[in-house]
């Protein structure tokens, strides 16, 4: 992890483990500002991402794709700017030499809300479709938690020990998203 303006290749960086032996993202990133390069199992290239809180995003990222977020390269800024954050992502994509797949077709899956409603059955398809606004809503809600109970069940295979708390609001519209 290094912190100055100059641009790092993603090379020229270590990797670090995504999760502590704790089972916890290094709380020591709480509110740095930096960019990040998130990597699967097999050290291979998923994400590239700037933030102003690499601890809360890595912590989002993590529950939009557990399986995905193994290793992280990263490069914090004391002086930032968008551009300089910006240029350093495209740098880094650069020197992959691919676009990674969270930059490119799976972008939403990586940086949006986790939309529960593809996961609806049939039954509650149907339900939906005949329903009020009330009862659409308890639907939507009744799926984003099955949909919860998936992603904590990953992270526990995963040995995640982090407090997650997913906002209850969205839950109504059958999004899924941390508070």
């Amino acid at each position: 992890m290094t912190a100055q303006t100059e641009l790092s290749t993603l090379a020229n960086l270590e990797f670090l483990p995504y999760l502590l032996e704790n089972g916890a993202i290094n709380e020591d990133l709480h509110k740095k500002i930096g960019v990040y390069a998130i990597f699967n199992q097999n050290q291979e290239l998923q994400f590239v991402g700037y933030s102003r809180d690499i601890y809360l995003s890595l912590k989002q990222h993590l529950v939009r794709q557990p399986q995905s977020c193994y290793w992280v390269k990263l490069q914090t800024i004391n002086r930032p700017s968008r551009a300089l954050l910006e240029e350093t992502c495209q740098a880094w994509i650069t020197e992959n030499g691919v676009t990674p797949v969270g930059n490119g077709e799976a972008k939403a899956i990586w940086s949006q809300p986790i939309d529960a409603k593809p996961a609806m059955t049939a039954e509650e398809k149907a339900q939906y479709e005949a329903s009020e606004d009330l009862q659409k809503t308890k639907i939507l809600k009744k799926i984003a938690r099955r949909v919860q109970a998936e992603i904590e069940e990953q992270l526990q295979q995963r040995h995640v020990n982090m407090d997650i708390r997913f906002n209850p609001k969205l839950k109504e519209q059958g999004l899924l998203d941390l508070k």
